[in-house]
């Protein structure tokens, strides 16, 4: 049978909580927050970054007008070790590589691809797509060339 005095505290009676009044010990004006102030409130927005707007994380961002203003940037990857081993010597690598390889699909076709330099690569290919800098000079290196259109 449950009485008042079997009843066993549901928390850690080592802690003590604050803010439950003055008879809890530790629970008067402020509970242990220091005074008034931002700080002593439940939370400060994750976004905030002082008070005036104009100087807040939402205004650094640029404007961007239109219908697909809040869809990600997709930006397709190509590492140049997946070029060494999905490409033959001399290969054409665009677009249209890409979609019979099966790495691109048709659903996906305002896709961004960038080739990095991640790897390296020994084969002379022919590369019709935007590269990094560094990737460049190793394609140029292995008897390959980029073409920029």
């Amino acid at each position: 049978m449950i009485k008042l005095e079997n009843l066993q505290p549901t928390v850690d009676s080592g802690k003590k909580r604050v803010g439950r009044g003055y008879g809890s010990g530790k629970g008067g004006h402020a509970s242990s927050r220091g005074q008034k102030g931002q700080k002593a409130r439940s939370s400060v927005g994750l976004l905030f970054t002082g008070t005036k707007t104009k100087k807040s994380y939402v205004k650094k961002l640029p404007l961007w007008r239109g219908k697909g203003k809040h869809k990600p940037g997709l930006v397709l990857e190509l590492d140049l070790d997946w070029l060494e081993k999905n490409t033959k010597k001399g290969d054409k690598v665009d677009r249209k590589y890409l979609l019979e390889k099966g790495l691109l699909d048709n659903s996906i076709k305002n896709i961004k691809i960038k080739v990095l330099s991640n790897g390296k690569i020994t084969k002379s290919l022919k590369i019709y797509l935007p590269t990094a800098v560094k990737a460049e000079k190793e394609i140029k290196k292995a008897g390959g060339e980029v073409i920029k259109d």
